[in-house]
């Protein structure tokens, strides 16, 4: 008898068909508990390093043992002429039919239910349950009124968009409206939401009066109002009550999952959330006109106040963390305005994966916990599965994005699902440049120019940012709109050596080889940007040697592959570099399973590779 024919009178077969299913179920099990109890990665890993260890046992086993009527036996010790092994195969077969049916259940479960425990809610639903909470007015003027309106206002948001049933404007966007004077109706439409919240706060010493309002924009008739006269030290019971009364005006039914998900989304703790507001405040002017290393220190040292009385409020790690990925980068791709002591970049890559590690374990859904396994296994180089991590990621539900998800999936040939997530951001989140710019970029990525170009011009109108006009000047080279491109970055781009970069784009484009020569001799007379831009331009002119020879000592940063990833997404040429030059992000390559090169963007005559 054959070997193939002695494993199936044994069962071996049938019993590593029935073993591999019901591990598959067990994992899935494993991993929608974890993710609900907020385990950490390494548990689930050591579950399937458990169930994986257990499948040559339990082969070897039904190899050497066989059930008998009179229990189980050495397989030696059987008679052949008495062996019931074809009767215990077709009880096998009944088992595997069943599993496979549970597991067919499983799947249908997860896919169309969220992993919350909450129904699905169908996008008609979802689209006619739209709101934007407004910043509450502070009618007082004390020193910390406006900060504390502010965090009261984001504390009801935060609650409100753990409810799956509504689609909830992203503070970006809601706040971009704060003191102006513009009708209801109009700001519902710009944001594209059916439902207005707007309020007004007023502290006097210890007395506080909030008043709140909900309402319906298209008539702006008032479906809920209230005035609430308290102590500063209920705030949180006003919070949690005006909540509330806006979700029951909105017909969302309240049961006590939905209920602790709101109460766990924000600070709950008045000195808190107003230091974070400040804190915020420091953070986007680190982002705009302040130096970003000097201004992150500044943020930061309101972070760690709000991290001391609310240790488990996620979204204040990452803030936190900026800092550091900052001066990571910066010190990885030799930029020349990086300051830092050997001491404190000693200590920044350790400060950066625990804030991340931090945030990971505090995350407040299922959904923000995929983009944060996401993001610590990248920034960590913990490359191994990450591509199924980007998957789920991707299909994450609600319209949390992540730190890196606008940076991974289009290098590694996700844009697809990648501009498919990013309307969805776009849509919940409409006056953030950044929602604007990617859209804009992936369109281009994925090869529809007028698109990306229209995209990029109604994002400008919208939301106007540094990054918008990037993207804008990129779609009119594509189109070989080379003189408007040229035109553009006179008006809008006016960092002198970002002109000058985008400049090489456009003679690269044309394949003008003196011109761009010259330009890029000029680019790197001013010192702006260190190796990072100057292996994008580089490899844009086709200096393949110039672009290998930085790309390797980008390499031997710890921080070297998350550096190259950013280089090879900014610079859209395909491989910016030779993986010969650079074995380390190779080496992630392979471990992750990760395409490449990515397709470029636009074509470059004068680059042969």
């Amino acid at each position: 008898m054959s070997l193939f024919a002695e494993l199936q009178r044994r069962n071996v077969i049938r019993v590593a068909i029935a073993y591999a299913i019901v591990g598959w179920v067990l994992a899935q099990l494993a991993e929608f508990a974890f993710e609900n109890f907020g385990a950490p990665d390494w548990v689930l890993k050591s579950v399937i390093v458990v169930l994986l260890l257990g499948l040559p046992l339990a082969l070897i086993f039904a190899w050497a043992f066989e059930m008998t009527p009179e229990g189980l036996k050495r397989e030696a010790d059987v008679d052949r002429s008495q062996s019931i092994t074809s009767q215990t195969g077709r009880k096998l077969d009944r088992v595997i039919i069943g599993i496979l049916v549970l597991a067919l259940g499983w799947f249908a479960f997860d896919k169309f239910y969220t992993t919350t425990g909450s129904e699905p809610v169908p996008e008609s639903t979802v689209l006619e349950k739209s709101i934007a909470v407004l910043p509450f007015v502070a009618m007082s003027s004390g020193p910390d009124d406006e900060y504390f309106a502010d965090g009261l206002t984001e504390e009801i948001l935060n609650s409100l968009a753990q409810l799956p049933e509504l689609l909830v404007t992203a503070r970006t966007s809601a706040f971009s409206f704060k003191g102006q004077d513009i009708p209801i109706q109009e700001i519902a439409a710009a944001l594209g939401v059916n439902h207005i919240v707007e309020g007004s706060v007023r502290r006097s010493g210890e007395r506080l009066r909030v008043t709140a309002q909900l309402i319906r924009a298209d008539d702006g008739f008032h479906l809920w109002s209230e005035n609430y006269d308290s102590t500063a030290t209920d705030t949180i019971a006003v919070q949690e009550n005006i909540a509330e009364q806006i979700a029951f005006a909105l017909d969302v039914v309240l049961d006590e999952d939905k209920r602790e998900a709101m109460k766990q989304a924000g600070l709950r703790d008045v000195e808190a959330f107003t230091l974070y507001q400040k804190g915020l405040e420091v953070y986007e002017q680190a982002h705009g006109e302040m130096n970003t290393i000097e201004g992150l220190r500044q943020a930061n040292v309101y972070f760690e106040k709000v991290i001391e009385r609310v240790p488990t409020f996620s979204q204040v790690y990452l803030d936190h963390s900026d800092l550091f990925v900052h001066m990571l980068t910066d010190d990885a791709s030799g930029e020349f305005q990086a300051a830092f002591t050997e001491e404190e970049i000693a200590n920044t890559y350790t400060a950066t994966i625990a804030d991340y590690q931090a945030a990971e374990r505090h995350a407040p859904s299922s959904s923000a916990r995929r983009m944060l396994e996401l993001d610590l296994a990248f920034i960590s180089g913990n490359w191994r599965g990450l591509g199924g991590r980007i998957e789920r990621a991707l299909d994450a539900p609600g319209c949390n994005e992540g730190n890196w998800m606008s940076i991974i999936p289009n290098v590694f040939g996700y844009s697809e699902a990648f501009l498919e997530r990013s309307l969805r951001v776009l849509a919940c989140d409409p006056r953030r440049s950044l929602s604007w710019f990617n859209v804009a970029r992936t369109a281009l990525r994925m090869g529809d120019k007028d698109e990306a170009m229209r995209l990029a011009r109604e994002g400008t109108e919208i939301a106007p940012g540094g990054w918008l006009s990037i993207a804008l000047v990129r779609a009119l080279v594509a189109h070989g709109l080379h003189e408007e491109a040229r035109k553009e970055i006179d008006d809008r781009i006016l960092d002198e050596g970002a002109a000058i970069a985008f400049k090489t784009l456009v003679v690269a484009h044309e394949g003008d080889r003196a011109r761009f020569d010259q330009l890029f001799e000029e680019f790197k007379t001013t010192n702006a940007f260190g190796i990072f831009w100057r292996i994008i331009v580089a490899a844009w002119g086709g200096h393949r040697e110039d672009a290998n020879r930085l790309a390797a000592i980008v390499d031997q940063h710890h921080f070297g592959s998350v550096t190259l990833t950013q280089i090879t997404q900014w610079c859209a040429c395909g491989a910016p570099f030779d993986l010969d030059a650079t074995p380390n992000f190779a080496a992630k390559l392979e471990e992750g399973g990760l395409t490449w090169p990515p397709q470029p963007v636009m074509d470059f005559p004068l680059k042969d590779w």
